[in-house]
């Protein structure tokens, strides 16, 4: 699991990442708005552990982003703001969790583990989207109730665009998603494998296709 933490206090920063590496978790931290943003359009994370009290501007405002722009991965907020006032804005904004400054790094863990069972469990087992039905299940697809034959990578490259509806990815994500690699943005691969699933979903010249291009960065299944 791949969790991005967001902390500019070094030394708090350095002890949660190094217990969520002791316990098996990749940690990418970063310690402003700006490089969070910036890891997030570099890479898919599971988890975001988040600080308020941020150098270049308030956690809170960047979650606000977050969650209009259709990011729904889960957050926990980690804050020395520990009022219950606090704690009930930073939930309605969005957040999935929030634990007060001081605390127990055990507690942090328990915490961490809870959010990934609940994600795991609330995951939907069929994607719909234009006609397209995928069951996670039994890893079978159907546009417009007509079975559709798909390669291992098609079909990936599908869940991915449907789990992701509204958001662009980037080729970088994408190349990490599908290939377990730090994919090479300039290559032509994604764009032959893109192109195979509009020609799978193909609804004519009057629709618009199932996959954006979104120049100079991605694509985007809206």
């Amino acid at each position: 699991m791949k969790i991005l933490l967001v902390e500019d206090d070094r030394k708090i920063g350095r002890f949660v990442e190094k217990g969520l590496q002791e316990n098996s978790y990749t940690v990418v931290w970063r310690r402003t708005i700006a490089e969070a943003n910036d890891a997030l359009s570099e890479s898919g994370f599971d988890l975001i552990i988040l600080d308020l009290g941020l150098p270049d501007g308030d956690g809170l405002d960047l979650l606000r982003v977050w969650r209009d722009c259709a990011f729904n991965e889960p957050v926990l907020i980690l804050s020395a703001r520990d009022s219950v006032e606090d704690r009930i804005q930073g939930l309605n904004i969005g957040a999935d969790d929030y634990l007060p400054k001081p605390f127990s790094f055990e507690e942090l863990l328990a915490r961490v583990r809870s959010l990934f069972r609940r994600q795991g469990s609330d995951r939907k087992t069929t994607l719909e989207h234009r006609g397209i039905r995928m069951d996670l299940l039994s890893r079978s697809v159907t546009f417009r109730g007509e079975p559709v034959e798909l390669t291992n990578r098609e079909y990936s490259l599908l869940e991915l665009f449907l789990s992701n509806r509204g958001r662009t990815l980037t080729r970088t994500q994408i190349g990490e998603k599908i290939w377990d690699a730090h994919y090479d943005m300039h290559t032509n691969l994604i764009d032959v494998y893109v192109r195979k699933l509009r020609q799978h979903f193909d609804e004519g010249e009057d629709e618009p296709p199932i996959i954006k291009t979104v120049r100079m960065v991605g694509y985007l299944m809206p």
